[in-house]
Formats: C-alpha cells, structure tokens, sequence
C-alpha cells in the first residue's frame, strides 16, 4: 500500500448520522477472521432488502456512483461496536478514503489501525452534490471539490506515524514489517 498523500476520485454521501459498525459490516459477515470478501458485505442491510432484493435508494447501489472510491457521511460515523472488520470492509470495497462530520472515537483508531485514512470535515458534507469528484492532501491537510471554484476546506493531515500506518497497510502490518527488520 502506499502513503495517503494526494487522492483524487469520485464521491458518494450518505445521507445520514450515526451509522454504527452494525450497519457498516453486520454480524453474519463476522465469522471470519480474513479480510477477502469482506467488501461485498459493506453496507449489506442498507444495500439490499430482506428478500436480497438491490435497494435502489441506497447511494452506493446508483449507477453514478459506480466506482466511487471517497465516501462522505454524517455525525458520528462508526459508533456502535468496536468491529476492526468495518474498517476492512469499507477497504475492501474500494473506497480510498472517508470523511465525515465527526467519528465515534472507538472508530477512528480502528480506521487507522487497519489501514484506512479518515478525515473530519463539517463543511464538506453540506457542499458537495451527487457526482462530485474531490481531492484530499493527508499531508496538508485539505479537501476541495473538483472543478468548483471555492476555497478547500481544512482538515487535521495525517499525522506521520498514522501515515506510516496507512502506507504499512494497518498496525499489525506495520509490527510485522519491524519485526522483519531486527531479524
């Protein structure tokens, strides 16, 4: 995995505050301690309705937002459980990146823990529309919407050792990689 530096892509926002761990990654997608496949069980519940039937309202199951690899949520992103797989799900669905208003605390060190970089932004949410494309600078710590004519907004940039937990794919990959260099 690289550095989280400057990334660019396409935008998807949820509508919503206070998506927990449940809903992100739920309980029938826990019986593993692997991390492929996880990715199809992201959003599971809200993607798809109890007959496993597409819910064609839910952000992520639009046409345009096919490939988008930036995701842009509400308050309190991540509370509920302390499940690292929600993390790893959201990775291993391609998205790149997620910014939110704010991230339950127990989230936000699992994020980093697993390798995904997270940035708080309470502007962002209210201005960015469907289809958007943005870029993010971890290093400086700011986000602008593509092609729109207004100032980015400022965001905390990745501290080095989180950054070195991006780059390193998560913690535990990290150790192992320091772990190979006393050897």
């Amino acid at each position: 995995m690289d550095a989280f530096t400057v990334q660019e892509g396409l935008c998807a926002a949820l509508s919503r505050d206070d998506v927990d761990t449940a809903q992100i990654i739920p309980k029938q997608f826990l019986k593993t301690v692997e991390r492929e496949g996880l990715g199809k069980g992201l959003f599971f519940d809200l993607r798809f309705d109890a007959e496993g039937a597409l819910n064609e309202e839910f952000v992520l199951n639009h046409a345009a937002f096919k490939g988008a690899n930036m995701l842009i949520a509400g308050e309190n992103f991540g509370c509920g459980s302390s499940r690292e797989h929600a993390p790893i799900a959201i990775k291993a669905a391609g998205i790149a990146c997620v910014i939110a208003k704010s991230f339950a605390r127990i989230f936000y060190r699992s994020a980093f823990n697993m390798g995904l970089p997270i940035f708080e932004s309470k502007d962002l949410y209210e201005r960015v529309t469907e289809g958007d494309r943005i870029e993010v600078d971890g290093d400086e710590g700011w986000i602008r919407i593509v092609g729109v004519d207004l100032k980015p907004f400022r965001v905390q940039p990745i501290p080095p050792f989180m950054q070195a937990l991006v780059e390193a794919g998560g913690l535990m990959k990290k150790i192992e990689k320091e772990r190979q260099k006393i050897l």
